[in-house]
């Protein structure tokens, strides 16, 4: 029996409806193979927490998240709390303390999907630097309240940060057999950060000269994606062009709740944390119309991180069954269904 331990954090707005509905197939996927244990430890921690204590994880949280396997989690921010304390007093947290610095993100047109642009074939990855650049949270006020009051936004590039994720991004393509990776970059502009990412990548594609690699400024890059998304393979990106570019992706496919991300820390020497892309949705929390596929892909994600390959395969193939079989699908997709019953037809996939 292997037994997983698994800490939940359901957030905010539909992410409690997402996470609520992933804990039925994780359960459903014990029972089917007999020898998979899922022990869950559900964690309040949520805009509501902080509106009722003052911080959005107790002092010890990070303790506390640090005794499981994976982490799984629904979405956090919502209205009544601004959105740099919530991002920055629970997530970026986690992700920065744990050396989750890889974010991985598929953008794939699955059967029975339209993707907006009409295209047939969007297949490509993106791997996103998770822990440092744009989002060091880094910058000062200066002369508030006058007429020269200014915000300075700092942005810090690290060799060992640059270094390790484009490395990670050309093994990600080598392990995968592509043959083609993009930098995503805007050196023209960015005269320092930019340029030093440029430099990292050029002396770490001389490493791998079996793969075609390029630098592709982010503003022809997000063009590339609209017009010829069929010629990417993998594209590599900092902390904010990569956040941008996923969630452009994932509304390629037809829908911004269609996609996964994965917060890896490739060394296990801390729990990674798999989640939707999609927010908190506050204007349709509760209703149980959320699309809980990105989630249902963040778990089969997990599932593949833990090494349970023949369970992430089983959920993967039912998901994109249930896809392909267009009747049961949320509103933002084109259908009538609701949240639970689309974890329901994929749980009766699985069973078959």
């Amino acid at each position: 029996m292997k037994s997983i331990k698994l800490n939940l954090i359901p957030g905010d707005g539909i992410g409690v409806d997402v996470i609520k509905e992933g804990r039925k197939i994780l359960e459903r996927i014990a029972e089917l193979d007999g020898n998979i244990k899922f022990t869950f430890n559900e964690l309040p921690w949520s805009c509501e927490y902080y509106l009722k204590h003052g911080y959005m994880m107790p002092a010890d949280g990070l303790k506390i998240l640090a005794d499981c396997d994976a982490i799984l989690l629904g979405a956090v921010g919502f209205p009544s709390v601004p959105d740099h304390i919530s991002l920055r007093e629970l997530l970026l947290p986690i992700r920065c303390n744990f050396d989750q610095y890889v974010n991985l993100r598929p953008v794939k047109l699955l059967p029975g999907l339209k993707s907006t642009l009409k295209k047939e074939k969007i297949d490509f990855v993106v791997v996103r630097e998770n822990s440092e650049g744009e989002y060091c949270g880094r910058g000062r006020f200066e002369s508030e309240g006058t007429e020269n009051e200014k915000a300075i936004q700092e942005a810090v590039f690290t060799k060992h940060g640059t270094e390790r994720i484009i490395q990670y991004a050309f093994e990600y393509a080598l392990k995968n057999k592509f043959k083609s990776l993009i930098s995503a970059t805007k050196s023209n502009a960015l005269n320092y950060s930019m340029v030093f990412w440029d430099k990292i990548f050029n002396e770490q594609k001389a490493e791998y000269p079996g793969i075609q690699s390029r630098s592709v400024h982010i503003d022809a890059l997000a063009g590339l994606f609209i017009m010829k998304p069929e010629e990417i393979e993998i594209v590599v990106a900092s902390n904010l062009f990569g956040d941008i570019l996923t969630d452009l992706g994932s509304a390629m496919l037809g829908s911004i709740g269609l996609s996964p991300s994965a917060n890896i820390n490739p060394e296990r020497h801390y729990p990674s944390m798999f989640e939707p892309i999609h927010g908190s949705a506050p204007d349709i929390a509760g209703k149980g119309i959320a699309n809980p596929i990105g989630t249902v892909w963040a778990i089969v994600m997990m599932l593949e991180h833990l090494e349970l390959k023949d369970p992430a395969l089983l959920l993967m193939n039912a998901m994109t069954a249930v896809l392909a079989d267009v009747k049961i699908r949320t509103p933002d997709i084109g259908g009538k269904s609701s949240t639970s019953e689309v974890v329901d037809e994929i749980i009766c996939k699985m069973t078959k």
